[in-house]
């Protein structure tokens, strides 16, 4: 399955926001893909227990199945209808591709890792947005890549659509890469500019959940966990470094006040939660909390729900990227660029 294949068959694991972002734009855009890039695949199953799994070895029908999602929620009334276990699907299938889009379990990995130990086990390549197996098991998870002579990648699990792991690979190889530091919490982000609209801490938080930025339970964001996962993996990604997230020294936002951001921006500064990992001599370090940032850097202009991330490098000093950091068609653009890589490194294998 690691060779280049004709027809691409691709299975989407999880089919909630981002499987369905995935697959929308797959639908839109199939003949685009064909025409631009000579991709031309086959969605052969979803597996998501909750909202229905599916499996046609012949190809899905991607408009009716999102048009069903759309009008019932569910696909467990679709002829295609499986009651197979994800893993049991995933090994009969035997998709070229498995994109994997379960909910991120930062405790475990689970079942996202199960999922991606199973698919790559039996030779699909997994491209990914889930965080939780990357920050855990991303050495076991390339060894089994490895092993299968398959692709794992994760573009997706820093700042969703926006590009920044494959930026600083592959765009930048060959630069030393002294420091990252960034906005990875659209969530924290978006509270922050209420509070220099003059919201304080808890109204600021419940505005986010209603535009749902921020969940029911916003622990992970507000207190730093969802940016010290992103940290540990770009210590792991960038520096070589295997840093748990419960080492790095986390301050989340819960102690700032309207009164402190109203204070910074008379001095010409903004507070942002700050995602950061540095080369200090022979020793990475990696921390998440609230710093003032110049109004005049780039970081100090990122408001609302936006990501950005800066990148100091020795040949090109520094790289900063903005853009969305979550959303079902940002984030399922990310699975497309990932498989659209393999593509690319499958049909120069053969040519």
């Amino acid at each position: 399955m690691g060779v280049y294949a004709l027809l691409w068959k691709i299975g989407i694991v999880g089919f909630g926001n981002v499987g369905q972002g995935l697959a929308h734009i797959l639908n839109r855009k199939k003949e685009a893909l064909q025409q631009r890039y000579d991709f031309e695949f086959l969605v052969t199953f979803i597996a998501d227990p909750v909202r229905g799994s599916l499996f046609n070895e012949d190809g899905l029908d991607l408009d009716a199945v999102l048009k069903e999602m759309a009008q019932k929620g569910s696909l467990k009334d679709r002829p295609e209808f499986t009651a197979e276990g994800t893993l049991q699907l995933i090994e009969r299938a035997k998709a070229n591709i498995v994109a994997e889009a379960t909910i991120t379990n930062l405790e475990s990995g689970e079942p996202g890792l199960s999922h991606m130990r199973k698919a790559l086990s039996v030779g699909s390549h997994v491209v990914t947005s889930n965080k939780g197996p990357i920050a855990l098991a991303l050495e076991e998870l390339e060894s089994v890549a490895k092993e299968n002579g398959v692709c794992l990648r994760y573009e997706g699990v820093v700042l969703s659509g926006t590009p920044c792991i494959n930026m600083v690979l592959e765009c930048m190889s060959g630069c030393d890469v002294k420091s990252v530091a960034g906005i990875v919490n659209g969530t924290t982000n978006y509270i922050l500019s209420k509070m220099e609209e003059g919201y304080d801490y808890l109204e600021a938080l419940m505005e986010a959940q209603k535009m749902g930025y921020a969940e029911s339970d916003p622990t992970s964001d507000v207190e730093g966990w969802d940016s010290a996962v992103k940290a540990t993996i770009m210590a792991k990604l960038f520096f070589g470094a295997n840093i748990k997230v419960t080492d790095i020294a986390r301050q989340g936002i819960t102690k700032v006040t309207k009164e402190k951001v109203i204070e910074a921006k008379k001095e010409g500064e903004r507070i942002k939660l700050i995602a950061e990992v540095r080369k200090e001599g022979n020793e990475i370090l990696a921390s998440v909390s609230p710093k003032f940032i110049p109004v005049s850097h780039a970081l100090g202009n990122v408001m609302g729900p936006t990501n950005a991330l800066t990148v100091a490098t020795d040949h090109l000093g520094e790289v900063t990227v903005i853009g969305p950091g979550a959303g079902r068609i940002e984030t399922g653009q990310a699975l497309l660029s990932d498989i659209l890589a393999i593509h690319r490194t499958c049909l120069c294998s053969v040519h």
